[in-house]
């Protein structure tokens, strides 16, 4: 149907043309043919038509003949540049792509060599080459590659001033090298080869390896963008498990501190307030009969209230801490370091009041650090806590100088994975700088509410 509206337009023309013609000849004349006139008119629109007809059928063969002419064996540039780029997809792996696309160019611009070039920051690596040539590495200054960047297609002239470690071993040869360039910037090579006394390059053979180079630099980019994509992927499903598995250790530490606090106020105050109240009723019971046992009981009552009291706030302490409360993070953490630390100091001179989840977070998180300190260097090693506000985060780093550690040869420990869990319930973070022989710094921030 197609091929049969593309033969009838032009004969509908050719047609049209012929009335025309027939028109101008009766007007010209001044009167219609007669006679011999009309057989001959009506065999010149006879021959036209069929002059049409032949010209329709023969074109393609026609333009595909002139085509050969013109570019020899080789199609034109846009076609050739076409075909070249046909396998540019993100399905099929960059390594793949490359060496197909070397492949290709060689056999549709009858090359001798053709090598691939790819990198960054001035480090280009010979990624696919036909024939196979092996990997090899091309180091490019700054200026070497702004002007690639900004150049088109040079040949061994320029070359030879700019990139001579391309010229080695092939002195002699004719070759050209294309940028590879996305967005002004440099993403690679695309050296090609012809041997001595062969064809010599043309214009359209330029203008194909000119336009590959935006083509294959597009492809680039894009691969970089899907390799940042799964690595970004990759790293929020990480930051994603780590989180889940980071929620139920706060919610098994949690049901393990509530358990403790129950069995400290059963086994420690509760038992000494039941111990108070049965005293309380022996005193009553005493103080008309025996006086004196009665004031030796009142004196036991009044030790062992204040021991219940004591217990209290230790275990009040251990949840939340009044002073925390009261006075906030620079008070609380210079009474931890003073009942933990032999020797230690906190500088927490700008550091105003915040939140109690960030309060309390940072206050236990430098609790642990001392009680590592304490229980992996010992009591005599030198403290610093200091705590300061820099850039919206809230941060904070205790600082020994202990025996430190390797962290390569020892894994994180019930402390460390403690404060990260903390931190990381309220989006902190916390970083562990250590070496033998050279203290331990642990690090961490929080983001402050805005």
């Amino acid at each position: 149907m197609k091929r049969a509206i593309t033969l009838a337009i032009p004969l509908l023309a050719l047609a049209l043309l012929d009335l025309a013609i027939f028109a101008v000849v009766v007007l010209g004349l001044g009167r219609p043919p007669a006679g011999a006139e009309v057989r001959w008119l009506a065999v010149s629109m006879a021959a036209a038509a069929l002059c049409a007809l032949a010209y329709a059928v023969a074109h393609p063969r026609l333009a595909q003949l002139a085509r050969r002419l013109a570019y020899g064996d080789r199609p034109p540039s846009r076609e050739q540049l076409r075909a070249l780029t046909s396998g540019l997809t993100r399905t099929v792996p960059l390594d793949e792509v490359l060496l197909h696309l070397a492949e290709a160019l060689r056999h549709r611009l009858a090359l001798d060599t053709v090598e691939l070039w790819t990198g960054s920051d001035g480090a280009l690596e010979r990624r696919a080459s036909d024939p196979e040539r092996g990997p090899a590495t091309l180091r490019l200054g700054e200026s070497e590659a702004r002007l690639l960047s900004r150049g088109g297609v040079s040949g061994p002239a320029w070359i030879g001033v700019w990139l001579p470690q391309i010229l080695d071993g092939r002195d002699q040869a004719e070759l050209r090298v294309a940028p590879i360039v996305e967005s002004g910037e440099l993403l690679g090579l695309i050296v090609v080869e012809r041997a001595p006394g062969r064809e010599a390059f043309g214009r359209e053979d330029e203008d194909v390896l000119h336009q590959l180079g935006r083509q294959v630099g597009l492809a680039l980019r894009n691969s970089q963008l899907d390799s940042e994509l799964r690595s970004s992927l990759e790293e929020l499903t990480r930051r994603s498990e780590e989180l889940r598995a980071s929620r139920a250790r706060i919610v098994a530490a949690s049901d393990a501190e509530r358990r403790r606090i129950e069995r400290d106020l059963h086994d420690g105050a509760q038992q000494q307030l039941v111990a108070v109240a049965i005293k309380a009723g022996l005193a009553r019971d005493l103080v008309e009969s025996d006086p004196a046992e009665a004031k030796i009981v009142l004196g036991q009552l009044t030790a062992e209230a204040h021991s219940a009291l004591g217990r209290l706030r230790d275990t009040a302490h251990g949840i939340y801490p009044p002073l925390l409360l009261e006075r906030g993070l620079g008070e609380a953490l210079s009474e931890a370091v003073g009942r933990r630390a032999a020797r230690g100091r906190v500088e927490s001179a700008q550091v105003g009041r915040y939140s109690p989840e960030i309060e309390a977070t940072i206050y236990f998180c430098c609790l642990e650090a001392l009680q590592n300190v304490a229980k992996h260097a010992g009591d005599t090693v030198t403290v610093r806590i200091r705590v300061w506000e820099a850039e919206e985060w809230l941060q904070f780093e205790v600082a020994d100088d202990g025996p430190g550690f390797d962290q390569s040869s020892r894994r994180s420990g019930a402390g460390l994975t403690n404060m990260r869990d903390r931190l990381g319930a309220i989006g902190g973070t916390l970083a562990v700088d250590t070496a033998p022989s050279a203290g331990t710094r642990i690090r961490g921030a929080v983001p402050l509410e805005s």
